[in-house]
């Protein structure tokens, strides 16, 4: 049983402790487990890894604020998928052409990263399967947002978002929309997700093309 966790190692240590809160879903055919680039492969990575499950991406870009890119007002997917954080959006006074144009420069980003991870791979069959979503942590929430926004076209049995740290109003609005999270710690005040991690450098392409690359069924 885990307990009292007040800091993990790094990403590694925080898939392999996730993992062991999803095992209910160890070795099933219709379960498959996405990671959230780059932060979130990872983790997606050790979760797959002690499960038995295949491993795939789901990929969303966060929409930074101007002069504060940190600080998310929004994400955007595929397929023209777009989530604002409104509160943010009215407090800060952005205007449309302003989230427009930071838009258009994630897409051209976020299209960069389908070419270089996926490369002439297929896009995985989703359709009544269940769906791990998995990242390093959630603060705003408007990514994994935007992730469930497509996940959902593609018809699935379920979601589940699995998350090292998450804070308690983003974790009670995501149960509200999916059917499960599973998290290991809620800590408050939050602060950021860095925060809660010894080691947590910025995860590389060539990092996710890697962890893509090994199987992590039949092992």
């Amino acid at each position: 049983m885990i307990t009292k966790i007040t800091k993990f190692v790094d990403r590694n240590e925080a898939g392999q402790l996730l993992a062991t809160k999803l095992k209910l879903y160890a070795n099933r055919s219709d379960v498959i487990v996405l990671g959230l680039p780059r932060g979130g492969v990872p983790v997606a990575f050790e979760v797959a890894k002690a499960l038995h499950l295949p491993l795939d991406i789901c990929l969303v870009r966060k929409l930074g604020v101007p002069g504060h890119k940190e600080l998310a007002m929004g994400a955007i997917a595929s397929d023209g998928v777009r989530v604002l954080n409104y509160d943010i959006v009215s407090d800060l006074g952005i205007s449309s052409r302003k989230i427009d144009e930071v838009a258009a420069k994630e897409l051209r980003e976020l299209q960069r990263r389908d070419r270089a991870y996926r490369g002439d791979r297929p896009l995985p069959n989703l359709q009544d399967r269940t769906v791990i979503l998995v990242d390093d942590g959630i603060a705003t929430g408007a990514s994994i947002r935007a992730a469930i926004a497509v996940l959902r076209a593609e018809q699935p049995q379920s979601i589940i978002v699995a998350i090292p740290v998450v804070p308690s109003s983003t974790c009670e609005e995501l149960k509200a929309e999916i059917d499960r999270v599973v998290y290991l710690m809620m800590p408050e005040p939050f602060y950021a997700i860095a925060f809660w991690y010894d080691y947590f450098p910025q995860t590389t392409d060539e990092e996710v093309r890697k962890l893509l690359s090994i199987k992590t069924i039949g092992l």
